[in-house]
């Protein structure tokens, strides 16, 4: 693109007023100013509102490794005379299954 020198200026400004006059040149050159600087408000609002809602980032810290809130509750204490495990019926179901005789030591049938 080529550039403009203050010599095209002179002829542009020369043009401009031999087509619009001397009476409407001024009141052009006041509206092309006000839009100008209402261009400029327009974009630096622009700028300020992205720059208000783009939070800025924290420094990056190491985030620890989160620690359980709630400790295991102790095991319900066993009466006496009861079997060491107390498991209930839903937890054995959930266990795989195993013969009943496959602890005593007996033989099984099918072995």
């Amino acid at each position: 693109m080529p550039d403009i020198g203050p010599m095209e200026i002179i002829l542009v400004l020369a043009i401009a007023l031999l087509v619009l006059g001397p009476s409407k040149l001024p009141e052009i050159g006041k509206s092309l100013g006000s839009s100008i600087r209402e261009f400029r408000k327009a974009a630096t609002d622009v700028q300020d509102s992205v720059r208000l809602d783009v939070p800025a980032r924290p420094p990056a810290t190491p985030v620890a490794p989160a620690t359980p809130a709630v400790a295991a509750a102790p095991a319900p204490p066993v009466a006496p005379g009861a079997p060491a495990s107390a498991e209930t019926a839903s937890e054995r179901a959930a266990l795989p299954s195993a013969s009943p005789a496959a602890g005593s030591g007996e033989p099984q049938a099918g072995a």
